[in-house]
């Protein structure tokens, strides 16, 4: 029953959530607890704003948010209560390019610049944000273990040799960086506009055949040094549908003959111009999840696509992890970084709600191996 109109009345909600097998007042852990009745207004007016944001004001809460989502998603809830103020959103990121050069600053201001100490106590020593690989059987590995064993399976995948020079695009704290210098003897230069992860990779990186730089990854379109491999990971989630065919151009314009790229993303089952409203605000301004047409498309003509590795449920695992590391380190960064509540609640609710989204099957984690279209054979890796 689509929820477009009128006042959102308890009996409403209630109704629509059935289908995602969810009980407002229930006793299972993801069941909705409402603590404030304008939580019915606020998801009415705003919809996964207005949910996310009566979250952080605590007017309702749910043991199991990872759960709860999962739910949520896999009814496809999103569809029945839609709200017409989404429309607005969609037509300005279709005319507009949020993800242009001016704008990117602003989601390392707000996301990417925040405490080290808290990056530190969610990602643990591998200091990964981005998704870990738990290998084809899952297994038992540790977070820590399922970060290295990711970093080996990108090294094997680019096939590395001794002296090969690499060029990453968005660095992260550095760690890959220094795994493909310290482990595999190559020469990397990487693009990064966060500050503070810039900061934190130098030191990292002290020593080793690395040159850390703080630019846009657009700047590498104004080198003429070409490189034997090309490396992007966790960049493409903020590059923009706008700005696809430029990343592949300049890709394939520094990658030299014979060489290879591999794009590390998340990706979506279908195609958007805009991001969820709540994680636009509070989390990755200007983020856009891309999908399988939307990057094809884009390399088409520049590309011969190698390899298209999915392994999403990893990344449930990966935020689950996070969340459990950032729930035990809470105490000591509410003292040391002066957090509030708010903050609290705000990252649960974003770590918790992509793990459910990842669990149900909405977002996947592709690595893309890309070459000139002169290898003569390449071997998937896994």
């Amino acid at each position: 029953m689509p929820l477009t109109s009128g006042r959102c009345s308890r009996t409403d909600l209630q109704l629509a959530l059935r289908h995602a097998d969810v009980e407002l007042g229930g006793e299972r852990p993801w069941d909705i607890q409402v603590r404030n009745e304008e939580f019915y207004r606020r998801l009415l007016a705003d919809g996964s704003l207005g949910a996310g944001e009566s979250y952080m004001e605590a007017m309702w809460d749910a043991e199991r948010l990872d759960e709860l989502f999962y739910r949520v998603i896999r009814a496809d809830l999103a569809r029945k209560l839609k709200m017409p103020k989404f429309v607005g959103q969609m037509v300005l990121s279709r005319i507009t390019n949020m993800q242009a050069r001016w704008r990117a600053r602003k989601v390392a201001e707000q996301h990417y610049d925040l405490s080290n100490q808290l990056y530190e106590a969610m990602l643990g020593p591998t200091m990964q944000y981005t998704c870990a690989y738990y290998g084809p059987e899952g297994g038992d590995a540790t977070l820590d273990q399922a970060q290295r064993a990711k970093l080996d399976l990108i090294a094997r995948k680019l096939h590395l040799e001794p002296g090969m020079r690499i060029l990453e695009l968005g660095g992260g704290f550095g760690e890959l960086a220094r795994f493909l210098a310290a482990e595999h003897g190559c020469e990397v230069t990487s693009y990064n506009i966060s500050t503070r992860q810039v900061e934190y990779a130098k030191k990292l990186c002290q020593g080793l055949p690395v040159e850390i730089r703080c630019r846009d990854y657009r700047d590498a379109a104004e080198e003429s040094r070409q490189y034997d491999r090309v490396l992007s990971v966790g960049l493409m989630e903020h590059v923009g549908p706008k700005n696809y065919r430029g990343f592949f151009e300049i890709a394939k314009a520094r990658m030299k003959a014979g060489g290879l790229a591999l794009v590390h993303t998340i990706g979506g089952n279908a195609s958007r111009a805009r991001s969820d409203r709540w994680i636009n605000k509070y989390i990755f301004p200007g983020g856009v999840i891309p999908s399988e047409l939307q990057l094809a498309r884009a390399k088409e003509g520049l590309f011969v696509l190698e390899d298209w590795h999915n392994f999403g449920p990893d990344y449930d695992r990966t935020l689950m992890a996070w969340a459990q590391n950032f729930d035990n380190a809470w105490p000591e960064l509410e003292k040391s970084e002066g957090l509030d509540d708010r903050f609290y609640r705000m990252w649960r609710y974003y770590l918790l709600s992509c793990a459910g989204a990842f669990r149900a099957r909405s977002l996947n984690l592709w690595q893309m191996v890309f070459s000139h279209g002169d290898v003569s054979r390449y071997v998937p890796v896994r």
